[in-house]
């Protein structure tokens, strides 16, 4: 059995998500206590069950504990991944993204191709935007054999969600290539997205692109940012996300999600700022990627190394629990180093 302290390190659900994720991948029976003791509402909460609850059907598994506010858990998974189609409404504006995260290292091993449908939130603070999942992270982990993709069927926003995306995923063919991104090169173009959801006659899509816009020109980046108007949403919202590309083939974004108070000036400024800050760092990923791309970096086939711009508690957190299910990690200053598992698949017993 695996056991894991859920208030070590940054003691957030990440840990919940990702150990359920890799315990229905090793095949291993999984026991979490503590679960986000450190957090102002400690437990699970609803969009964690619905994680926890998503795996489970996809690998079989048995689960214990697994309701509101439970601190611990025991989750037995099953011997198959399971393809196939999906559908999950998370409710509210919990985060289908998060969820994705979630599934996607199940999804890679699974008996065939994977789709899900997920309703709930898209764009919002302390999650991932669909843009920057959809435009940096999936192309990045195609690098490492990865095809998925993602598209946006209607937006959602906080309060009310009520957004889709559907997701595709393809099996690996065998194992997950490592990922080498030490030369970040140059910047050869910004480019980006302004959407805004019943907020045309505000001009919030323009106002947004054009402080981005003219925060990036200031360091003598040209971007090309395309406005978008939504009528769709269930509420009105607004999202900005940006990505440049390198001549090294690096993708690094910055995003940020509308929100009561905050002006469309103020989006655009800290957008900008905010991927400025990483491209000074001289990262090859961005703040997001940092993080996201570890557990991946764990079950490939060799050594996987890339740039931060600063080492965070989630970088630690997830380095961490990857560790402690056996795959070796690395920081020198900020370059990671993570040697894989060389994970084949379930049936494998690899």
């Amino acid at each position: 059995m695996i056991y894991i302290d859920g208030a070590a390190k940054s003691g957030s659900g990440t840990i919940v998500r990702y150990a359920v994720a890799l315990s229905s991948l090793l095949g291993e029976e999984l026991h979490i206590n503590n679960i986000r003791a450190k957090r102002d509402k400690p437990g699970l909460r609803p969009q964690h069950l619905t994680s926890v609850a998503a795996c489970a059907r996809m690998c079989g598994a048995q689960v214990e504990g697994a309701v509101v506010n439970s601190k611990e858990i025991t989750y037995k998974p099953g011997r198959r991944i399971k393809g196939g189609h999906y559908q999950w409404d998370i409710g509210t504006a919990g985060s289908t993204t998060l969820l994705v995260m979630t599934l996607l290292p199940l999804a890679l091993f699974a008996d065939e191709e994977t789709v899900l449908r997920i309703s709930g939130g898209l764009f919002q603070d302390f999650a991932p935007s669909a843009y920057h999942m959809q435009r940096v992270l999936f192309p990045t982990l195609a690098k490492m054999g990865i095809k998925a993709g993602l598209e946006i069927i209607r937006p959602g926003y906080v309060p009310r969600g009520g957004g889709i995306i559907q997701v595709n995923i393809k099996p690996v063919d065998s194992r997950l290539r490592p990922l080498k991104l030490l030369k970040r090169g140059e910047v050869k173009e910004v480019n980006g997205f302004a959407l805004c959801s019943h907020l045309g006659e505000q001009r919030v899509s323009q106002r947004m692109a054009e402080e981005c816009r003219r925060v990036l020109a200031e360091k003598g980046y040209r971007s090309r940012i395309k406005d978008l108007w939504d009528e769709t949403a269930l509420q009105a919202g607004a999202s900005l996300a940006v990505w440049v590309e390198t001549d090294s083939g690096c993708l690094l974004g910055s995003d940020q999600a509308g929100k009561r108070g905050r002006s469309s000036e103020d989006i655009g400024r800290y957008v900008a700022q905010n991927l400025l800050a990483d491209l000074k760092a001289g990262a090859t990923v961005d703040r997001y990627l940092a993080d996201q791309l570890i557990i991946y970096a764990a079950l490939a086939g060799g050594a996987t190394e890339y740039i931060v711009p600063r080492l965070t508690e989630h970088v630690d957190a997830n380095l961490w629990l990857v560790a402690k299910l056996g795959a070796r990690t690395r920081v020198k200053g900020n370059t990671l180093h993570v040697e894989g598992l060389g994970y084949a698949g379930p049936l494998t017993g690899n």
